[in-house]
């Protein structure tokens, strides 16, 4: 699967190695690279940068779209490694993101970019270039922690292939100065055409924001001190940063809003253009060229995954009025029909809930357990299931547009940010969370004297340690925990959830039984609210019921497996070996055992060691 900004990358110039990974890529020909550079128009140096939007945006280590991403509340039937802890997740020899090949491609173009005679496009294309440097090193410090810090190219006997990793304050240091560069350089969006799809000062002040909020918040509950900055000196700068872009003098951007509240939310992720509104940056697919992802066969076709939404993420979701809905008696045995009347609209925009049908069809579709392993099926990125005569279910068909920074995370950063810095107003909350609340159709707004006075237990972990932020304190609890509901519900599926809870510390989250929706007992059931059953569930070594073929029929214990025996939470991951997210280990990834090996002054993350899997 790959992607296209408009242009397809420009990849070789027959100046690269093939070796993408290796820190000691030199080109070929040293005469061609400035011969290119001392005649590159701004044409070439978009062509040139192609490459790293290409390679590095929204994608996870195995190169596939963050969507299909696993976490506790999105899981697949087959759990991921992380998900299943313990040994399932060991020092590989190679790879796992220690891949060093975009980096050298971006210290080439800055190296080599001022012979080139535009000098107006020499300011913005050295503006890509350290945006994607900033955006690179954000990966490699959430993912590792320390690493080598490396601004220029390396030939192959330079002594910083030897280096040892530098402290992640010099990384952040080295990478508020590239991004500050790239919000300088960058145009504004209505002076760049090819906008949501190009670098703007918009996704520059996004990425700043971004990272300058996962670095506060990781140093505070880790309580991590270092020589240099502390945790509120990032999270002021991420303040910064999403007041400035909020203030629309960098670029305007917007909430996506509609005349259907119940469809809005939905319909802009199935749609096929990125809104220009909402979308601060965006990867393009497109199938004329076959530019394509795996959103609909994901979650719709049985062999691809069985994605589902975990019960514990389903009960975060308020009333529509803005009320608890683990505060309603008998919420932990509700059912499916009664459990989601009258919640946040967000949630039947996000799974297929009440007379569910999809975009383009009038055919009501009841959740598939077979599918959704879980019950609760996600609908987040699923568009039309036909584009004239193509059949948008099939394996990589999807071609709707996906998400890299939305508008929506910036207002959610600069709440959180200030909660955290104990700066936060009601007139704050107004202008973030509660500008969602209305864009989703809600009633009911938050109010920050409210939820300090009274933390939701079920989001403090008084409920469950599982459901619950267990390490949040202080004067603004309450108000914290509703900024970590909003933000998990708006962002779910886009690839923040994982990186969220390890800079909260909060790992142990994902150690949750893998419940799905409430069967009383073997019978029949109505998921759609029409009164007529669509799933009948039966006692192992019983008959199977009579009923319409169109229904689904579960044998207990055989076809699906309940958290009681006969009754109970869908648990049919019960039967997986789970080890257990380790405190003293998991928060950071293991360096590949070759590369330590090939470079002695490279230390081994605690817990990890370094053998070869």
């Amino acid at each position: 699967m790959k992607k296209i900004l408009y242009i397809i990358s420009f990849l070789c110039l027959g100046m690269f190695s093939s070796c993408e990974d290796a820190i000691d890529l030199q080109p070929k020909d040293k005469v061609d690279i400035e011969g290119f550079f001392n005649s590159a128009t701004a044409n070439d140096l978009q062509m040139f940068s192609n490459y790293f939007y290409s390679n590095l945006l929204s994608q996870s280590m195995e190169n596939k779209p963050t969507l299909l991403d696993q976490d506790d509340v999105k899981i697949d039937q087959e759990l991921s490694a992380v998900l299943k802890g313990g040994t399932y997740r060991t020092v590989p020899s190679n790879g796992g993101g220690w891949s060093w090949g975009v980096l050298r491609r971006i210290n080439t173009l800055l190296e080599y970019i001022d012979r080139c005679p535009d000098k107006a496009a020499v300011k913005q294309y050295s503006g890509v270039a350290r945006f994607f440097r900033a955006y690179f090193y954000f990966e490699k410090v959430k993912r590792f922690g320390d690493v080598p810090w490396i601004n220029r190219q390396l030939g192959s006997d330079d002594p910083q292939l030897y280096a040892p990793r530098d402290s992640r304050e010099l990384i952040m240091t080295e990478m508020i100065k590239d991004i500050d560069f790239a919000i300088e350089a960058l145009p504004v969006v209505s002076a760049e055409a090819s906008a949501p799809y190009r670098l703007t000062k918009g996704a520059a002040l996004a990425l700043k924001s971004n990272f300058c909020l996962y670095e506060g918040t990781f140093r505070k509950y880790h309580e991590i001190s270092l020589d240099g900055n502390d945790w509120r000196y990032y999270l002021e700068q991420s303040v910064d940063a999403s007041e400035k872009l909020m203030s629309g003098q960098y670029g305007k951007y917007s909430l996506v809003t509609g005349s259907d509240a119940s469809q809005t939310y939905m319909n802009m992720f199935a749609a096929q253009d990125a809104n220009k509104n909402e979308y601060i940056l965006a990867v393009k697919y497109d199938q004329g060229m076959q530019i394509l992802h795996n959103a609909n066969a994901h979650t719709v076709v049985p062999t691809q995954g069985q994605p589902g939404y975990t019960r514990k993420f389903i009960c975060s979701y308020l009333m529509k009025d803005g009320t608890r809905f683990t505060d309603i008696p008998g919420w932990q045995t509700m059912q499916f029909v009664d459990e989601v009347k009258d919640r946040d609209p967000r949630l039947t925009q996000s799974i297929r809930g009440l007379n569910y049908h999809r975009i383009g069809s009038k055919e009501i579709l009841a959740a598939n357990i077979l599918t959704a392993r879980t019950g609760y099926h996600p609908i987040k990125f699923v568009g039309e299931s036909m584009m004239g005569s193509i059949n948008m279910d099939k394996n990589d068909m999807s071609s709707n547009d996906l998400p890299e920074y939305r508008y929506a995370e910036i207002l959610l950063n600069l709440a959180e940010a200030k909660a955290e810095l104990e700066t936060l107003t009601q007139t704050d909350i107004n202008r973030t969370i509660n500008e969602l609340r209305k864009r989703a159709g809600m009633t009911g707004m938050l109010d920050m004297a409210t939820a300090n006075a009274n933390p939701d237990p079920y989001l403090d972990g008084s409920i469950s340690p599982e459901s619950g932020y267990f390490n949040v304190t202080g004067a603004n609890k309450g108000v914290i925990l509703e900024i970590r509901r909003e933000r998990t519900i708006e962002l779910v599926q886009e690839g923040r959830r994982l990186n969220d809870l390890f800079r909260w510390k909060c790992g142990k989250m994902i150690d949750q039984p893998m419940y799905g929706q409430y069967f009383p007992g073997p019978g029949a059931y109505d998921v759609t609210g029409d009164c007529v059953a669509d799933i009948y569930i039966y006692a192992q070594g019983t008959a199977k019921p009579s009923g319409p073929a169109s229904a689904q029929y579960y044998e207990i214990g055989k076809d699906i497996f309940l958290s009681n025996g006969n009754s109970g939470y869908l648990d049919n991951h019960k039967n997986q070996n789970r080890q257990g997210f380790n405190e003293a280990r998991d928060y950071l990834y293991p360096i590949p055992s070759d590369d330590i090996e090939l470079n002695p002054n490279l230390k081994q993350n605690p817990g990890w060691g370094s053998s070869k899997s």
